[in-house]
């Protein structure tokens, strides 16, 4: 595969064609792991109002009430929410920034409000299946999930992505798939990138939708099942250059601890599982700590580690952001395979169909 970068040219493939105004306009369904539009959301509106108003999009918006980071790792168990009711109520973003307000029945729009949008207070997997199948069903040609506020490249955050989770949600459900990030290495953004961002994600996008790859394995008539779009918040997205688009693969890396103790809390009493009262949890929570004379209490804490870029292998999804370059990965909706060598075939052959590895232990 060609790792290199270059500048795309977006126009249209007669394969996969855009909808035409005598057609259909293309129907979006637009969900986020970030939530409504404010301080931890700042780009879901600016993205939907482009999508609808300068390109004419067919745009649904279902996305969780509030953030779900960090939440896609269980995206191969436990994405979906399983126990209770998923409850929902109607957004009404208003201009300029999106902030709305909630409602809990469906109403006509008041003076000021854009749009119509679905809050759920669940995962964002949620949210694209409950929306595919139950609020939309046979209505949206595309998912786009996101624009995430912060980069998803690499495996171990890509598996750790509410934002990639959605796309591998709804590409199990046989739908095209994209999800979008926004990667920057600072904690404030600039404004005037937000819509530069948003110009050329799209366009991206919609040469994705033109030119969907094949993949002889892919869930849906054998195409790739979902595509991941890092774009880096950098100054170059205000050049008449522009930014290079890399066609990239997933740089497979680890991270290590996330949590941190707090070293003189009180203990948190929860449930340790569906068959425990709050009572005994609580009691079992209090003599795990006598007995061992520290508190059992934890908080997410990651800390970022600065790369060595050197250390980076060129053609990944971080390479290219490292270098500034928006990355384009293909991916599939499965645990990888590694390709290992057949301990029961002859001369180190690969696994074949049905080969018999161990007759027993």
């Amino acid at each position: 595969m060609d790792f290199g970068c270059q500048k795309w040219y977006f126009e249209p493939s007669p394969r996969s064609p855009m909808p035409t105004e005598s057609d259909s306009r293309l129907r979006v369904l637009l969900t986020n792991d970030d939530g409504p539009p404010g301080k931890h959301s700042p780009y879901i509106y600016g993205l939907f109002r482009h999508l609808t108003v300068e390109l004419g999009w067919d745009v649904k918006v279902v996305i969780p009430s509030s953030q779900k980071s960090w939440i896609g790792v269980d995206c191969t168990g436990n994405a979906y929410q399983i126990t209770g009711t998923v409850c929902g109520r109607y957004y009404y973003p208003r201009e300029p920034d999106g902030l709305g307000v909630i409602s809990e029945r469906s109403r006509s729009l008041e003076k000021g409000e854009t749009a119509e949008w679905v809050l759920l207070d669940s995962t964002p997997a949620t949210c694209a299946n409950i929306a595919l199948h139950n609020l939309y069903p046979g209505q949206i040609d595309l998912l786009i999930s996101g624009p995430n506020l912060g980069c998803n490249d690499s495996a171990a955050f890509a598996l750790s992505s509410g934002t990639i989770g959605a796309a591998l949600s709804s590409s199990l459900s046989k739908v095209r798939s994209i999800a979008l990030s926004y990667g920057a290495e600072q904690q404030s953004i600039p404004e005037e990138l937000y819509k530069p961002a948003h110009v050329l994600s799209s366009r991206v996008i919609r040469h994705i939708w033109e030119h969907w790859a094949q993949d002889k394995d892919g869930l849906r008539d054998g195409e790739v099942d979902l595509y991941s779009i890092n774009i880096p918040m950098v100054r170059g997205l205000l050049s008449e250059e522009g930014l290079k688009i890399c066609w990239t693969n997933m740089w497979r890396n680890s991270y290590g601890h996330l949590f941190k103790a707090h070293a003189n809390s009180e203990p948190i009493p929860s449930p340790a599982g569906p068959d425990l009262s709050s009572s005994e949890a609580a009691g079992r929570s209090q003599r795990a700590v006598l007995t061992s004379g520290r508190s059992l209490t934890f908080e997410f804490a990651h800390v970022e580690t600065e790369l060595n870029p050197a250390d980076v292998p060129v053609g990944t999804d971080s390479w290219a952001l490292i270098h500034g370059n928006v990355s384009v990965t293909p991916l599939r909706a499965s645990l990888a395979e590694p390709s290992i060598q057949s301990e029961a075939g002859q001369g180190g052959n690969d696994f074949e169909d049905g080969d018999l590895w161990m007759q027993k232990l």
